[in-house]
């Protein structure tokens, strides 16, 4: 064996948490090994998740934008796609992001190794290579895990990633299935549904709770759930699918009412999709080895510094919980790098937005007027309809409409909820004054540039003071 290879800092992933903490340590002058599993980095968000669907939703909403939009416009076209051209989009927007990842790496000299990373004892991290080889390498300062997390399974489906997909198999399919059954009602089978229904498949939801995206703000919710209706999606709510098997080229999925499993149902797919949220990726670690103990849902314990209960290893990302989104694994990944340097890191979890990417888009920040209600906090509320701003006309998007909630005593903004055109964009600029703790009145005496979407924005926070001119 070659002598071991000293470092640092050491981190086990290289998705948002683990590459940016990485970049950002070798930044500050630390020396970086960086592991992760894939023959490529980026995590789940660039090779099997954020960047791939996206990719592959702009292509299919610019299809139906044509097909659907496009007289209204005075502009007389018919399109058709070719489907391996869309993945072949797809494939090679991640192939770039994937070699400039590398690139920051070589430039900031950080040792990147594709290989399973486990932990040997508390300076120690084991590296199976794809050869079957082994090599261990040591860290001076602290290790970091950063592993992410994976598809939850379906308790008694057998995932093939052919005709019974998770998400991985679904931003892969060489054609557009006829009809695609998509199991939870969350942000993964919403996106990914929506960018084959906008191709012509027919999407069926089976969600077990009684609404879409729960933990959504409800108004929000139920305008979601109306707007997909529209554009085709069935939904089946309170069911449980209790067996799926392959007969042939169809999946055949059984199911129960959730409140009466003598009511059974029965679905017939070219492809299934298993969607119902993500579990903590910690199962190769080895943590017994120094004394961590996962939670029961697998996620790693941490202090408000990251600290695991092994002193010197620290955890961050989805594997610890809360908001499993990139940017939020981004921003611990940048505060935990910051602290070890000596410097003074901090994540501000009130203003984490949350995106879904569909048509409309949905954007959140903040408190739900639920989570207002059962905190008993005093507040008050704006909401301005996106069917009065002229941009929004102009561009045939009037659906939809942003809120505002704020704080009945301060005025302090609370949260923000958008459904409509380019609400992804838009949410920031609530964020940003979250931030800094500003107020609505603050918002609504902001100058915004005419016509634009943004302006829905202000006139929320206008409603609340009885500013609008529009109402």
């Amino acid at each position: 064996m070659n002598a071991t290879e000293h470092y640092d800092l050491i981190i086990i992933g290289a998705g948002p948490a683990g590459y940016v903490a990485a970049i950002r340590a070798a930044q500050l002058g630390f020396s970086v090994a960086c592991c992760d599993s894939r023959p490529s980095f980026g995590g789940t968000c660039l090779n099997v998740g954020c960047i791939p669907s996206k990719a592959l939703l702009e292509s299919s909403a610019f299809y139906h934008r044509i097909q659907e939009e496009s007289e209204i416009h005075g502009i007389k076209a018919k399109a058709s796609f070719n489907f391996k051209d869309i993945r072949d989009r797809k494939n090679s927007i991640v192939q770039k992001l994937q070699k400039g990842i590398a690139f920051l790496f070589s430039q900031q000299g950080i040792k990147g190794f594709h290989a399973q990373a486990s932990l040997k004892d508390k300076n120690t991290v084991s590296l199976k290579h794809p050869d079957g080889k082994t090599s261990e390498i040591q860290a001076k300062k602290a290790i970091i895990i950063a592993t992410g997390s994976s598809p939850s399974p379906l308790p008694g489906i057998s995932i093939d990633e052919s005709m019974i997909v998770s998400s991985t198999g679904a931003l892969d399919f060489q054609e557009v299935p006829e009809h695609l059954v998509v199991v939870g009602g969350g942000v993964i089978g919403l996106e990914i549904g929506s960018v084959y229904r906008r191709l012509g498949a027919k999407v069926s939801v089976i969600e077990y709770l009684n609404t879409l995206t729960p933990g959504m703000d409800k108004e929000l919710t139920k305008a979601f759930h109306k707007s997909l209706t529209k554009q085709g999606f069935s939904f089946h709510f309170r069911t449980k699918v209790t067996q799926a098997k392959i007969q042939k080229k169809s999946v055949i999925i059984e199911a129960v009412n959730a409140d009466d499993d003598s009511k059974s149902s029965s679905f017939t797919a070219d492809k299934l999709l298993i969607a119902i949220g993500r579990r903590p990726a910690t199962e190769n670690l080895d943590t017994k080895n120094v004394g961590i103990t996962t939670d029961a849902h697998g996620f790693i314990p941490v202090d408000d510094h990251f600290q695991t209960s092994c002193h010197g290893i620290y955890a961050i990302g989805d594997c610890i919980g809360g908001a499993m989104l990139a940017h939020k694994a981004e921003e611990e990944a940048i505060a935990l790098v910051e602290s070890l340097a000596g410097q003074k890191g901090h994540v501000d979890y009130l203003s984490i937005p949350s995106i879904i990417y569909t048509e409309p888009e949905v954007a959140s920040v903040g408190n739900t007027e639920e989570q207002l209600k059962e905190q008993k906090i005093a507040y008050k509320a704006g909401k301005a309809s996106f069917a009065a701003n002229g941009r929004a006309m102009a561009m045939n998007e009037t659906d939809g409409f942003v809120k505002i909630l704020a704080c009945a005593d301060t005025d302090t903004i609370l949260g923000a909820h958008i459904i409509g055109p380019q609400a992804g964009n838009l949410i920031h600029e609530v964020t940003a004054v979250m931030a800094y703790r500003g107020s609505s009145e603050d918002l609504a005496r902001t100058n915004h540039a005419h016509p634009t979407l943004n302006e829905t924005v202000k006139e929320a926070a206008k409603k609340i003071h009885n500013m609008s001119i529009s109402s």
